[in-house]
This record gives structure tokens, C-alpha cells and sequence, in this order.
């Protein structure tokens, strides 16, 4: 008899471990597909691919729900050994380095890529010469999914008071700054600084799309003041909003951040009488924030946020 001798080797997927983990911490594939910010069909095809790279199944129905096997634990509880130390291992070879010297991927939106971006690019330029910077245009869905892949080294992001973002346990979130909201409306409007944003509950209103968060925080904060606003025109981007307004169609929300956008002659910025506020933060996984490079990117987006009026939250993680 032939003694047949099989050499298993596993590749293992660091972003299907962190899938792992997360349905472990939670406890359903359901509620981790929330805070991963995945379909709940994504997450179950994430397991069933790790469970083929395993070679036995990670996770076994009980009931309507599912719960970690034997193999399942010991692969998640490994896992969180991998994760951390793929990045003490980026901490640390940076941190051996005489200078700083890296290429990072930052997650960024609109707005910030075209007020806070290019400052934050010329100072790195000047203080850190051999720190390269990628930026990708993100929604905070598909900035959390390139996290945890490993696409993105960290993200910008918006907090609104409003609709707050529930970050999952596993991301670190720096505050920036405040960036103030303003209404946007034609010149020539009649309206007064310090309105009462319920005294636009009768406008033709031109705001990002549901699916968006921002789109879906400023319909909150209109719920808020007591009115469903009437949305005639439904676009993300904010200077195609800003051009609309001017030609008289609509009123918008604009902000500090998006003075860039403006056309000086035909919109005016009304201050609204109770302020409406939103958190930029940074947002990466724990370990990110023992990068030294990262940690250069994240005072020079202070920097840049102080330099342009912002109202500074220091350092400070959430």
C-alpha cells in the first residue's frame, strides 16, 4: 500500500479573517454586514470562501442564526494575532526608518479633495518630501470596506450630529475639525442672515441622493426643524448643486469647506440661526494610528483645517 502524504498549504485571506472576526465580536452575520458596511450576502460568501481556504467550515447554523465552529475560533482567535501584527509590523519598519518615507492610499470626499487635499499635499511636500500620497474619492461605505482590505491606509469622513455614523468597535476615529452648514441660496433672495431653517420647509430643494450620507443626514436635519423638504433635483456632486442654485432652481446646504464651489455672483450663504455642524474625522483601523507617516498625515490635515477657518478638535482619537 502506497502511504499518500498531502502537503496543505493555506493562503489566508487577512480580509476575510477580519470578516471572521467581526461576525465573532457581533454575533450574526447580519449585524456584522451592518457594521462592516457589506449585504449580509457578501459577508456569508466572504465566510464560505475562507472556509474553502481553510479546508473545513468556519461557521455552522443554530437555529435562524449561526455561531463559530471549533475551527472557526481557533482561526478567529488567530486572526486578530495576524491583524494586529501586520501592523506593528508596518509601525515598526517605519519607525526604523532615519526618515519618513511611505506611500499611502487616503480615502477622501468631494468637498475635502478640492478645499482641504491640496494644502494637505503641499505641506507633506515640504516637511515630507518622500511620503507619497493616493487619494480615492470614497462614500463612508466603500471607504470602511477599503480599510479593512487594506486598500485604503486610512479615510476622511463626515460626522453629522444629525445622523451620526455608527463606527464599528474596530476602527479608530481622530476628530479634525468642525466644518459649519450653511443654506445656499440665488442671490437676490430677500433672505436675512440667521434663518430659521423650518422657514424653508415651503423651497425647491436640491440635495444628494439617498443613498449618499450626506444626502440622508441633511434630510435629517430638515426632519428635525419639522419639514420634509421637497427635492426637485437629487445630485451628489456639490458644485453641479451650487451651479443649480444660481440659475434659481433651489436652495441647497453648503458649508465652509465648500466655499471652493461658490459662484461669488449669483449664490448667497445664509447663516442659519440654531448652526448646523459637522465632524470631519480620520478613520483607520487601531494599529494605523502607530504609523509615524500616517500620524505626519494627520497634523497635516490639521494644519490645513486651522489654516482654512476651521474650528480645531485637536488630536484627540474618539
Amino acid at each position: 500500500m502506497h502511504r499518500i502524504i498531502y502537503n496543505i498549504r493555506m493562503a489566508l485571506s487577512l480580509h476575510r479573517l477580519r470578516t471572521l472576526c467581526e461576525v465573532a465580536r457581533v454575533g450574526g452575520i447580519i449585524a456584522a454586514a451592518e457594521t462592516l458596511h457589506y449585504s449580509p450576502s457578501t459577508v456569508s460568501q466572504q465566510l464560505e470562501t475562507l472556509s474553502k481556504e481553510i479546508g473545513a467550515p468556519v461557521i455552522e447554523r443554530v437555529g435562524r442564526g449561526v455561531r463559530l465552529t471549533d475551527v472557526g475560533r481557533i482561526a478567529e482567535e488567530h486572526a486578530k494575532e495576524l491583524l494586529e501584527a501586520e501592523q506593528r509590523t508596518l509601525a515598526a519598519i517605519e519607525q526604523a526608518r532615519q526618515g519618513l518615507a511611505a506611500r499611502l492610499t487616503i480615502g477622501v470626499f468631494a468637498t475635502a479633495a478640492a478645499s482641504l487635499l491640496p494644502v494637505v499635499l503641499q505641506e507633506l511636500a515640504q516637511r515630507y518630501p518622500e511620503i507619497i500620497i493616493e487619494s480615492e474619492e470614497v462614500e463612508v461605505e466603500d471607504a470602511v470596506e477599503g480599510l479593512r482590505d487594506g486598500r485604503l491606509d486610512c479615510a476622511l469622513m463626515l460626522d453629522y450630529p444629525d445622523a451620526p455614523e455608527q463606527w464599528s468597535g474596530d476602527l479608530s476615529v481622530v476628530p479634525i475639525g468642525i466644518d459649519e452648514i450653511h443654506l445656499a441660496v440665488p442671490t437676490g433672495s430677500g433672505l436675512g442672515q440667521g434663518v430659521n431653517l423650518a422657514e424653508m420647509a415651503d423651497e425647491d430643494w436640491i440635495l444628494s441622493g439617498t443613498a449618499t450620507y450626506y444626502g440622508r443626514a441633511m434630510r435629517a436635519a430638515c426632519r428635525a426643524a419639522g419639514f420634509d423638504p421637497v427635492v426637485r433635483h437629487r445630485l451628489d456632486a456639490t458644485a453641479t448643486a451650487l451651479a443649480l442654485v444660481a440659475a434659481g432652481l433651489g436652495v441647497t446646504f453648503t458649508s465652509d469647506l465648500a466655499k471652493t464651489f461658490n459662484p461669488s455672483q449669483s449664490v448667497d450663504t445664509i447663516r442659519l440661526a440654531k448652526p448646523l455642524q459637522n465632524t470631519i474625522v480620520i478613520v483607520q483601523l487601531p494599529h494605523t494610528l502607530k504609523r509615524p507617516t500616517v500620524l505626519a498625515v494627520h497634523d497635516a490635515f490639521h494644519t490645513a483645517g486651522k489654516s482654512l477657518g476651521l474650528v480645531s478638535l485637536g488630536l484627540a482619537e474618539l
